[in-house]
């Protein structure tokens, strides 16, 4: 045990001395520039009394699901949700996970078996790159957003595919245990493309369009994690993959509830075949216990509340507004997401920002290295539909005078 303590330790005295030690925090006190509530529902008085009045419809609700989906925790409310969010996103089908990370998991280490590979956009969230280590793929990653740097990868992977082309057995991905009758002739060589279609740490977008031509081009899947996409952009807010007509054209989209929407958990958007897969094969979705009612209640007032209003209005008049409040925008990543991001490199320097901002009651947050490159820290601002252009205002004149 005291090996283990010690090693503990020395992790985290080595995080505390260079400044990268994670804690929690709570700054209730601060004005909200630092959550992903963007278009304002988590705390939306409306759309709260629209909740209580739906669950009145429910006085026997349970508060728990009490089990896994293939247990005892599945039922006509949740199927019926799915039904209804497939539909908004015009998907054949939708399942529901418990979170992003749990959606992307369960996709990627499902799917992907020994002899395909995964290329990724070096900027995707740990949930894609977690799910494919899980797998047996190959991996490569390409430079942000470039597709020439993806068509290097494209053709790398059509020749490590071409050797491995082969009929080999593999393993139960349900069990991960080699069972003799479940042998099943497999013939290796699919390539898969996954990126965010708005990225989480730089608020850009990602050229959907170019990278479905060359995943055609190459017989590439594509997989577009839409987290921060759902809600904000397309057509009443069904993502960036709907607004540039790409729907048929991706074969799989992950959306989350606990962002722009308010409430928590995900989707997986695919073919009616891709959700027997995973309700098959995902193990976070397996062996995971089920949402609550409540929970899932909430998305689908979430998601009826969304439908009747212009939220993207507002939103979008707060981003101009900021960036045109702005002086450094040297300093800025284009983005016309609410996720905006001023570079200040160095982790004491972005850390010493963050800090005074704070000081003057804005609550924002350093992204420091190494989650994001070293040179690259920065602070990542994020507009919300409940932020006042006072406050955005007063946020803008603080950056101005501390840069």
């Amino acid at each position: 045990m005291k090996a283990i303590d010690s090693f503990i330790h020395e992790r985290l005295n080595q995080r505390q001395s260079i400044g990268t030690s994670r804690q929690l925090s709570m700054n209730d006190a601060l004005i909200d520039f630092s959550s992903n509530d963007y278009l304002g529902f988590a705390r939306s008085a409306e759309l709260k009394i629209c909740f209580e009045s739906a669950l009145k419809k429910y006085p026997d609700y349970k508060l728990g699901s009490t089990g896994s989906r293939l247990l005892a925790g599945n039922d006509w409310f949740t199927e019926n949700l799915e039904k209804q969010i497939a539909a908004f996103h015009l998907a054949e089908s939708a399942l529901i996970f418990n979170s992003g990370y749990d959606a992307n998991l369960g996709l990627l280490s499902s799917l992907l078996q020994r002899g395909d590979t995964i290329i990724t956009d070096e900027l995707v969230h740990a949930s894609i790159i977690d799910g494919a280590r899980l797998s047996h793929a190959h991996r490569y990653t390409f430079k942000h957003n470039d597709l020439n740097s993806l068509e290097q990868k494209l053709k790398r992977a059509q020749v490590t595919t071409m050797s491995d082309r082969s009929q080999m057995t593999v393993k139960n991905s349900a069990h991960g245990s080699f069972m003799a009758d479940n042998k099943i002739n497999y013939t290796p060589g699919k390539i898969y493309i996954a990126v965010e279609s708005i990225y989480s740490m730089d608020g850009d977008e990602a050229p959907l369009k170019e990278i479905c031509n060359l995943a055609e081009q190459y017989h590439a899947a594509l997989l577009v994690d839409e987290a921060h996409a759902t809600g904000v952009f397309g057509t009443q807010g069904r993502g960036l993959v709907e607004k540039e007509g790409l729907t048929n054209r991706v074969f799989a989209r992950t959306i989350t509830f606990g962002k722009a929407l308010g409430t928590h958990g995900a989707a997986i958007l695919g073919s009616n075949v891709l959700r027997s897969y995973l309700i098959n094969f995902a193990r976070s979705f397996i062996y995971s216990t089920a949402a609550s009612f409540c929970s899932h209640l909430a998305t689908e007032v979430a998601y009826q509340f969304l439908i009747q209003h212009d939220h993207q209005l507002a939103i979008n008049q707060r981003i101009h507004y900021f960036k045109e409040a702005i002086h450094a925008t040297s300093r800025l990543i284009e983005s016309r997401s609410p996720i905006q991001i001023l570079l200040i490199p160095g982790n004491r320097e972005a850390k010493n920002a963050e800090q005074e901002l704070q000081y003057a009651g804005f609550d924002v947050r350093a992204v420091l290295s190494p989650t994001v490159k070293a040179g690259s820290e920065r602070l990542r601002i994020c507009l919300h539909n409940h932020n006042s252009f006072e406050e955005i205002k007063n946020l803008a004149s603080t950056i101005n005078q501390y840069l």
